[in-house]
């Protein structure tokens, strides 16, 4: 493979209890739900606007509100997640020795910026990526293949030749459609979510795996 493009979220760090958490407290505290644990969980996809609008409808805020929401839901994850910022074990090796072969890098997510800016100047990735897709640069989030396709545009690589990583089934959706492969971290999903995804090459719980040694 000539790039590697990563989800960031569950990806590259053990996030999503924090995204979950904030979330129901934003809908159940601030917005009047009543949602349990097991509602919110499966809705974290796509960009927060999507989110809201699939737990609320779509007449319930204005874009204005769902801005503000939306930085006040990011606010209060990176507030509670910030002690525990670290790349899942093994991945910064494995960036340091794909960035040395000169393969491809890039973060193809639907978190805002603000989201992607807290991770990747907080543990010192912008060297390792230059080229970062988020929420704001595309009109069509996941699964539509858009985000991936976008990245492999601006790194000037052919789909075939991106590998991309990904930890829920919705993320290695987009990739199938955008013709690429996927390594799956289970970090958030269990294998068995991805049974009818045929683009899978592995799954793993981090970047320790022998596995990740046979893609660079």
């Amino acid at each position: 493979m000539k790039a590697f493009i990563f989800d960031l979220n569950g990806t590259m760090v053990h996030d999503m209890d924090y995204h979950t958490k904030a979330w129901q407290h934003i809908f159940n505290h601030d917005l009047g739900g009543n949602f349990t644990w097991d509602e919110v969980k499966p809705q974290m996809y796509g960009k927060n606007a999507e989110v809201l609008e699939r737990m609320f409808g779509t007449e319930r805020f204005t874009a204005e509100e769902v801005a503000q929401l939306s930085l006040a839901k990011e606010t209060r994850y990176q507030e509670e997640f910030r002690p525990h910022l670290r790349l899942l074990p093994g991945l910064a090796e494995f960036l340091a020795a794909a960035h040395a072969r000169g393969i491809g890098l890039a973060i193809g997510s639907a978190a805002i910026p603000f989201n992607i800016d807290f991770v990747v100047d907080g543990l010192e990735l912008r060297s390792y990526f230059p080229t970062i897709v988020s929420a704001d640069d595309v009109t069509l989030s996941k699964p539509h293949p858009e985000t991936f396709l976008k990245a492999a545009e601006l790194l000037g690589v052919a789909p075939a030749d991106c590998l991309v990583f990904e930890d829920v089934p919705k993320g290695v959706e987009a990739a199938a459609r955008a013709g690429m492969q996927a390594v799956v971290l289970t970090t958030t999903h269990p294998a068995s979510d991805f049974t009818e995804l045929p683009n899978v090459l592995h799954f793993a719980p981090d970047f320790t795996d022998a596995f990740f040694q046979t893609l660079l």
